[in-house]
């Protein structure tokens, strides 16, 4: 099995909503890292797994979508709360449409929001779930 990674960092705000968590109700700032990861058996006739430059120009477009933006206010976080752990499945699912042309590899987004927290959301290979 390979797996191919890529990183990215930004910055971006947001507000915990639907519960008391202290500070973390009020609009603050994370030094967010993201990570794509790509998993599979076949190599393609150039050798890779994934072509590196794609999830590149595709990460930094989703990045600078991102950054410097309050996450409540984008319109794919209405209705929910902006955890780590939603904001894992949303990017994933965004990237995962801009590379609907990529070969059928395993992906998997992890997002950190400091050094020691970290989410991750990944599909089965194949899988379609909206």
């Amino acid at each position: 099995m390979y797996t191919v990674a890529v990183q990215r960092e930004f910055i971006a705000r947001h507000r915990l909503i639907g519960g008391d968590w202290g500070p973390e109700n009020e609009l603050h700032a994370h030094h967010y890292v993201v990570e794509a990861r790509f998993y599979g058996k076949q190599l393609d006739r150039r050798g890779f797994l994934i072509d590196i430059c794609e999830v590149e120009a595709h990460l930094d477009r989703l990045i600078d979508y991102y950054r410097e933006s309050i996450l409540n206010d984008l319109s794919e976080f209405n209705g929910l709360n902006p955890s780590l752990e939603n904001f894992a499945r949303i990017f994933y699912r965004a990237l995962k449409k801009m590379m609907a042309a990529a070969p059928p590899v395993g992906m998997s987004i992890k997002i950190w929001e400091n050094k020691a927290a970290w989410a991750e959301y990944r599909e089965e290979v194949g899988c379609t779930s909206g």
